[in-house]
């Protein structure tokens, strides 16, 4: 990950964690997540269950039962990636974590495996949030929808240089 400079503004550019279709966060059928009450960002509808970090950084915390993975970037920035809805329940079922919380990551490396098609046999609904925590208003979050690849999309958070 790379804090560019252009013209009056930075710019951290993430990766997507997963391959998939990427939507509009207020099109996750959870309020938590389309309401934004936790933060902002897109979600992603993976098609494989091969889980990267977006970011270089740390691994800030690793849920009990394996659905959510919280990453804070060399510059500050926090994200979590919720896997799932409703996933904790699963009790850890369908994820084999390849991390713990402290570890130091590098954009691209493998968070974990999800089990995609045992999280469908349970009828679990796969979109998965990808949240930008404490955006403030000098910053500006640009997001891409569609397909993506994991390590290749590139939505942007900007905010003034000082």
């Amino acid at each position: 990950m790379k804090n560019e400079e252009r013209g009056t503004q930075n710019v951290l550019a993430l990766t997507a964690p997963f391959t998939g279709q990427a939507i509009a966060l207020e099109d996750v059928p959870d309020p938590v997540f389309s309401q934004k009450i936790i933060g902002d960002g897109l979600a992603i509808i993976p098609e494989d269950g091969n889980l990267v970090s977006p970011v270089d950084g740390e691994v800030v915390s690793v849920a009990e039962t394996l659905y959510a993975y919280g990453l804070r970037t060399d510059e500050g920035v926090e994200l979590m990636i919720h896997v799932g809805l409703e996933t904790v329940a699963l009790k850890g079922e369908c994820f084999q974590c390849c991390v713990k919380a402290g570890d130091r990551v590098k954009q691209g490396q493998t968070l974990a495996k999800v089990d995609l098609a045992g999280l469908k046999e349970r009828e679990v609904n796969t979109v998965t949030p990808v949240l930008v925590l404490g955006v403030t208003e000098d910053m500006k979050l640009t997001k891409q929808a569609g397909h993506v690849t994991a390590g290749v999309m590139r939505p942007r958070l900007t905010r003034p240089c000082a």
